[in-house]
Formats: structure tokens, C-alpha cells, sequence
């Protein structure tokens, strides 16, 4: 098994975290993993954009051409991405920010407000977690068990009630698709 999947938005959306916090879970599952960030000149409300290679396998290239899953943030990164996930791909789109649609019919399409679920949490920094929820939840490529452990981990030096925030959005994306 080995597993591409570019996450890209803008900067400040947490595209970046998602790719971390995937690899470490891969990490934690004793995977083999790459982690490739990217950010564009401007940071905030400029690209960025996240690589992220989980592999039972050695992985020769942290380069992940065509790959098997992209989770989309806005518009910008539907552009940029749809043509490059390999045919029989998955999509993962934040429904909130995204107008348009794929015009590629060999793709599966995750369709997830974000920005709308994380109303009820009433912090949306945290609308990354669940498009991240999400994804694990449809690429069973970590559990949730071993999210929530990274989670912990890499939030420990923060309050008790941000890794709860955190957790909450995970479960939300989670939940969503049932």
C-alpha cells in the first residue's frame, strides 16, 4: 500500500496541520510516511499546500504525483488539483468555500460544509478538524482512536479545552459521513 494526498487552501486554513497531523497518525500506526509542505509567499490568505505520502512500503519520493485523494479547501486549490488526482481518485471538498465542481466524472466527490459544521462549536479555526474527520473517516488510512491520540500529543502544551475543541471537530467530521 502506498497512499498520496495533496490538502491545499489558503494559508490560515489549516491545510497545513491536516497534512502534519495525518503523518504523525501514520507515524503512530508504525506507517511509513512523508510530509512535504508548501507555502506560498503571503502565508496568510496565500496557497499552501501539504503532500502527505502514508506507505506500508519504503517510500522513494516525498513527490506525490496523481494522487489518490486531494481535500480541497477553496476554489483556488479545485483548480489546481482536480486534474491531478489519478482516475478512480477521491475529492474531498469544503462545500462552504467551493462554488464549482470537478468536471471529471472518474472521481468520487466528498462534498462537506465545513464552515457550516463548525458553526455550533462557534470557533472556526478549528474547520480544518473536520475535514480532516472526514477524510479519515472515508480512507480508513488511520483510525480515529489514533487521531484523537495525536491530537493529545501534539496540543498537550495548550489548554485541556483546545484538544477537546479539537476532538469535537474531528468527531463532527467524522459523524458527517455516515
Amino acid at each position: 500500500m502506498l497512499i498520496k494526498t495533496v490538502f491545499s487552501g489558503f494559508g490560515g486554513q489549516g491545510v497545513i496541520m491536516m497534512g502534519y497531523l495525518l503523518a504523525m497518525a501514520g507515524m503512530y500506526e508504525e506507517k511509513n510516511v512523508t510530509c512535504l509542505p508548501s507555502y506560498g509567499a503571503e502565508v496568510r490568505g496565500g496557497t499552501a499546500n501539504c503532500t502527505v505520502v502514508i506507505s506500508t512500503e519504503e517510500i522513494a519520493s516525498p513527490v506525490a504525483s496523481e494522487p489518490e485523494f486531494a481535500v480541497l479547501m477553496n476554489n483556488p486549490a479545485l483548480l489546481l488539483y482536480q486534474n491531478q488526482v489519478q482516475s478512480g481518485g477521491t475529492i474531498f471538498l469544503n462545500s462552504s468555500m467551493i462554488d464549482s465542481r470537478p468536471i471529471r466524472g472518474d472521481l468520487d466527490i466528498f462534498e462537506i460544509p465545513v464552515n457550516d459544521l463548525v458553526k455550533p462549536l462557534k470557533e472556526d479555526k478549528v474547520a480544518n478538524m473536520v475535514m480532516l474527520g472526514a477524510f479519515i473517516k472515508k480512507s480508513a488510512l488511520v483510525s480515529l482512536e489514533t487521531m484523537n491520540h495525536v491530537v493529545k500529543d501534539t496540543f498537550t502544551n495548550r489548554s485541556p479545552a483546545i484538544i477537546k475543541l479539537n476532538r469535537q471537530a474531528l468527531l463532527l467530521g467524522y459523524d458527517y459521513l455516515e
